[in-house]
């Protein structure tokens, strides 16, 4: 009886390896897959580094003051990293020091805020800039002097309508990123097809706040840009345009 079993179980042994081998050689997931979702279709565009900014004009709703911009070069601090996964910490800015050798350029901005809580300059590029894509997130560095104000970005759908983005408050010295996300609610494509219907950025603007002292107040900004996913834009057909 004990010799049946051993004979059993050896004739199990034999008839059930190929089946563990089998399993063993089964495939494995292609690292290829992994890699393809880790790539995002998302693209970082410098709208403006201010480099060339003369054309650039600020508008008042302030009779009084004056009101204009100025391209400056900054020396000494500035920004210590242009990472976009890297954010100031609250309540501090981030500084280093800039090379000599290469001088960067920025946007000052001067103005006069008399009526508290409903004053603001505007500040718009010489032409709308066309977003290609849908515009995910903005981003601005911004040079304050601890005034209470609020800057907001404003663009313009393919319907023509404006919408203002708040970027945040001015309270602070030193240098400071902003970065915002757009909004779902703001309208970037039709529901059938993509007609070009893209964001134009329009400009920036600082709205007074209403606790602030009235008088000159001047902030300074570099470095605009947005990020935008371009994965709608390419697919079967998509060279073909209804508009004809």
């Amino acid at each position: 009886m004990n010799l049946k079993l051993f004979q059993f179980s050896i004739l199990f042994s034999v008839l059930a390896a190929p089946t563990m081998v089998f399993a063993q050689a089964q495939p494995q997931p292609a690292p290829a897959d992994t890699n393809q979702a880790q790539q995002m279709p998302l693209l970082q565009i410098d709208l403006e580094n201010f480099e060339e900014a003369e054309d650039w004009v600020a508008r008042s709703t302030s009779p009084l003051g004056e009101t204009k911009t100025l391209k400056l070069v900054q020396r000494g601090e500035i920004r210590a990293t242009d990472d976009e996964n890297m954010r100031p910490p609250q309540g501090e800015a981030l500084s280093v020091d800039v090379n000599p050798d290469a001088p960067n350029h920025i946007l000052g901005v001067k103005t006069y805020f008399d009526d508290r809580g409903f004053d603001r300059v505007e500040v718009k590029p010489p032409h709308e800039f066309v977003l290609k894509g849908k515009a995910r997130q903005f981003s601005i560095w911004v040079l304050g002097r601890n005034y209470r104000h609020t800057m907001y970005v404003r663009v313009r759908d393919y319907r023509g309508k404006t919408h203002n983005i708040r970027l945040g408050r001015l309270d602070f010295f030193g240098w400071r990123k902003f970065t915002v996300a757009v909004p779902g609610w703001v309208p970037q494509s039709t529901r059938f097809s993509l007609l070009d219907k893209n964001l134009h950025f329009v400009s920036f603007f600082v709205t007074s706040d209403v606790h602030e002292v009235p008088g000159e107040f001047y902030f300074y900004v570099d470095g605009l840009k947005v990020l935008v996913d371009q994965s709608e834009q390419v697919y079967p057909g998509s060279e073909i345009k209804d508009n004809w």
